[in-house]
C-alpha cells in the first residue's frame, strides 16, 4: 500500500558527500517502492537532492513551503503539488497532515525542530505516525544518547520511544514507517 512520507532534512549540504548520497538514496528508495515524498518544497541543499532523486526516480513528490521561504529556499519547479502557506508553524501542520509518517535525515537547526514536533504531537496523541530517524554516519548517536538519558530520568516517558525508531539501516527504516 502506497504511504505518503514526510522527509525532515536539512536546506543545507553540509560538508562532504555522505550527506547527499544519503539524501539521494532516501529519494530513490521512497519513490521505487510507490510511495509520496513529502516535503519542505525547496530545491536547495539536501532537501533539493531528495526531490530531484525522487522526481528522477519516478516517484510524486509534495512539497510545503512558507511565501517567506520560496525566494530563500528557492521553491522547487519540478514537483508534482506545492502547497504555499503562511509560516513555519503551518508548515508542520501540514506536513503532518499529508503524511503518514516521518523520516528524519541528517539536518540543522530546523530539522531538529521537525523531529521534536513530531516527537512532542505523536507524545500528546495529536498523530500517531511512526517517526524514524536515519542515523546516516553515526550523525543521530549524540542525539539518541541524550534521549536516553531524558527517558532513564524521567522527563521522557517511555511510550513515546515505541514507534520512534533510529538505525543506520535505511531499508529496516523504511520496512517501520510502512
Amino acid at each position: 500500500m502506497s504511504k505518503s512520507i514526510c522527509v525532515y532534512l536539512g536546506a543545507r549540504s553540509g560538508k562532504g558527500s555522505a550527506w547527499a548520497e544519503a539524501a539521494t538514496t532516501a529519494g530513490n528508495a521512497i519513490a521505487e517502492a510507490g510511495h509520496t515524498l513529502v516535503y519542505g518544497g525547496g530545491q536547495l541543499g539536501l532537501m533539493g537532492t531528495i526531490a530531484d532523486s525522487a522526481l528522477d526516480a519516478g516517484g510524486r513528490v509534495v512539497g510545503v513551503i512558507p511565501k517567506a521561504l520560496v525566494d530563500l529556499e528557492q521553491a522547487h519547479p519540478r514537483i508534482d503539488e506545492q502547497h504555499i502557506v503562511e509560516n513555519m508553524h503551518e508548515r508542520k501542520a501540514k506536513l503532518t497532515e499529508l503524511s503518514d509518517a516521518f523520516l528524519i535525515l541528517p539536518g540543522g537547526f530546523g530539522t531538529l525542530d521537525e523531529l521534536f514536533e513530531a516527537i512532542t504531537w505523536r507524545q500528546l496523541n495529536f498523530h500517531q505516525k511512526p517517526i524514524a530517524i536515519w542515523n546516516v554516519n553515526g550523525y543521530y548517536d549524540a542525539l539518541w544518547d541524550f534521549l536516553q538519558n531524558g527517558k532513564a530520568i524521567g522527563f521522557m516517558p517511555e511510550a513515546t520511544f515505541e514507534s520512534l525508531y533510529i538505525d543506520s539501516d535505511l531499508d529496516v527504516l523504511l520496512g517501520r514507517l510502512v
